[in-house]
């Protein structure tokens, strides 16, 4: 692909994330808790694309949202923001960048270990959120507001993983939920099953990383699936249904010359869909998706 075509992809990128920006307007200036949860996972679609960009840039863009304060954490590569408003706290822990050693490292060594809460872990994703625990512990000492935990790829496992040690932490307050997006299979049935915290998992057609690690390692997904089909739209299916509607996604995007396991990654896709979803409930189309 050429820089032209990368920089035009850029900006419909950026221009999908300032409509969602717009349509959310000072929306942290409410309780997180009273809006509906597809504004809820708006939010904080937002809130994990924005943990890709440098502190400055960040600021900038929650401010608009209603966020008054936040804090970067940075340790050996593990990163996440902390955002406060006058009503909540939100932990976004950044995701995956390809370009990244650290992130590939951790993506790609699947190997479990035991949790700190129960159970076993990806050993990789337990070692990002080992060298920046002790600056979240830190920074959530004296935080009495609501809690919520958020990320994108690597980073909603790492969320996972941040909100599970938190019933563990000397922490004032518990976390509300986690929202992830994209976010792979983080440990086994004993440990998702020690976490009980409410956890909406997004999940968009064709997106590879969803898939890992593997089922047959022992891993399984935790919370409750929000699946996008291969037109983006909002629907429950039954496994067969699934099983065709991502041969139907893979076939769609071979027309637009696009690898369908990996497009439906980005983050911006995932933003571009769930404000769809908002758009269509607040107008009507369909039914309001129930907590």
């Amino acid at each position: 692909m050429s820089d032209e075509a990368d920089g035009d992809d850029d900006n419909r990128q950026l221009a999908g994330l300032y409509e969602a920006v717009e349509l959310l307007g000072k929306t942290a200036r409410a309780a997180t808790s009273d809006l509906s949860l597809l504004r809820q996972s708006l939010l904080f679609a937002v809130l994990s694309k924005i943990s890709y960009f440098p502190p400055e840039v960040a600021w900038e863009t929650v401010e608009s949202i209603g966020y008054e304060h936040h804090e970067f954490l940075n340790r050996d590569g593990a990163q996440a923001y902390i955002f406060d408003s006058p009503t909540d706290c939100v932990v976004v822990c950044r995701g995956t960048e390809p370009n990244e050693w650290n992130d590939i490292r951790a993506d790609a060594n699947a190997v479990s270990t035991l949790a700190e809460t129960a159970g076993r872990v990806h050993r990789g994703f337990k070692r990002e959120v080992d060298d920046l625990w002790p600056r979240i512990e830190l920074a959530l000492k004296e935080n009495e507001k609501p809690l919520w935990f958020a990320g994108h790829s690597l980073g909603g496992a790492m969320a996972t993983i941040c909100a599970g040690r938190c019933k563990l932490a000397e922490i004032p307050s518990n976390p509300e939920a986690i929202f992830s997006f994209g976010s792979p299979r983080v440990g086994n049935y004993r440990y998702i099953n020690f976490v009980k915290i409410r956890h909406y998992r997004w999940v968009n057609n064709n997106d590879i990383v969803t898939r890992v690690p593997p089922r047959w390692m022992g891993y399984r997904h935790c919370g409750r699936e929000l699946y996008f089909n291969a037109h983006g739209k909002l629907r429950e299916y039954r496994p067969l249904e699934r099983f065709r509607d991502r041969w139907h996604g893979f076939f769609l995007s071979l027309r637009k010359w696009q690898i369908d396991h990996l497009t439906d990654h980005s983050m911006s896709r995932y933003i571009e869909y769930v404000r769809g979803a908002v758009e269509m409930e607040e107008s009507g189309q369909i039914k309001p998706v129930m907590k």
